[in-house]
């Protein structure tokens, strides 16, 4: 997932757009059958600036494109590392954007942790037609209360995602989120969100629409499982993941003990640290759900680890 770059996006197929390309070249797919991902080839010297996206814009009618991708943006300025003022700045360009997938930068360019990001709060303004937004990296990530009307999935993908940024999508309204996973990493990397931050997404109060949930690749996974175990949202969800992370024993012995899970047609544990006997009384206890045990580790280790940190 983060070491290959994506070759399908949102059921499209992806077409890396050649920064050479002239208006009207031919050959090109046609605007609105591919996800485009705009991103550092061959120069690293070059950097995803306004007149890269200029170059894409006037090679591709922006009007028809619905799927962007943007990958390894190179060395921006220190004020805003990320080309979210460079995207903004065309976004009456691209008047139909309903997918934007920022940041395909897969471990051979750079650490996922290391991805430097700014204040992505700009995206969700400037295009008020995206009904999907994911984002990966989280050094610097900054995130304001938002009102979306349209954004149906939002996923952070991240080796330690800031709390501020989490407690930002807290105070959002977002009316028509369906899907939200969030990868809340370690503290090690800039991943300081706590349970008490959570709290208003368990809630579901702003999020009247949501249902799948992922609270992923957490430290404090077990921690989270007790508070999900407990939270008005699970009762409308489809989907509940708590994968990736340090969950024990402990955390799933919460989950059981907690409100029914009977409903879900999808629950994620993987990689969880989890005994054979654990393992047994989850499936036992949810016969009618699929269950996702995959990548079990040793439940022994005394230095239990997520599985996307650095």
């Amino acid at each position: 997932m983060i070491h290959e770059h994506l070759t399908e996006y949102d059921g499209l197929p992806v077409t890396v757009f050649d920064p050479k390309a002239e208006p009207g070249t031919a050959g090109l797919p046609a605007p609105d059958e591919t996800a485009w991902t705009v991103r550092l080839v061959e120069d690293w010297d070059d950097t995803i600036d306004p007149e890269f996206l200029e170059r894409f814009t006037a090679a591709v009618d922006g009007t028809r494109v619905t799927h962007l991708i943007i990958g390894n943006w190179g060395n921006l300025g220190k004020d805003d590392p990320t080309p979210v003022s460079v995207l903004t700045a065309v976004a009456d360009r691209l008047p139909n954007l309903r997918a934007l997938f920022f940041g395909d930068i897969v471990m051979e360019e750079m650490e996922i942790s290391w991805i430097e990001h700014s204040d992505i709060t700009p995206l969700f303004t400037a295009f008020p037609t995206l009904e999907r937004l994911e984002v990966r990296g989280g050094q610097g990530l900054e995130m304001k209360p938002v009102r979306h009307e349209r954004l149906k999935t939002l996923r952070f993908e991240s080796g330690g995602l800031p709390g501020g940024v989490v407690r930002a999508l807290a105070a959002s309204d977002l009316p028509a989120l369906d899907t939200l996973e969030l990868w809340l990493g370690t503290s090690n990397y800039g991943g300081d969100a706590t349970v008490e931050d959570l709290a208003p997404i368990l809630s579901g109060e702003r999020l009247p629409a949501l249902r799948c949930l992922g609270l992923e690749d957490s430290e404090i996974e077990d921690e989270i499982a007790a508070a999900v175990a407990g939270a008005p949202v699970v009762a409308r969800l489809e989907s509940l993941s708590l994968s990736m992370g340090t969950l024990t024993d402990r955390g799933a012995e919460a989950l059981l003990a907690g409100q029914p899970l009977t409903h879900l047609a999808f629950l994620g544990l993987n990689h969880a640290y989890l005994t054979k006997e654990t393992r047994e009384r989850v499936q036992a206890a949810l016969p009618g759900v699929r269950i996702d045990l995959s990548d079990g580790q040793d439940p022994a280790d005394d230095w239990p680890y997520v599985a996307v940190a650095e």
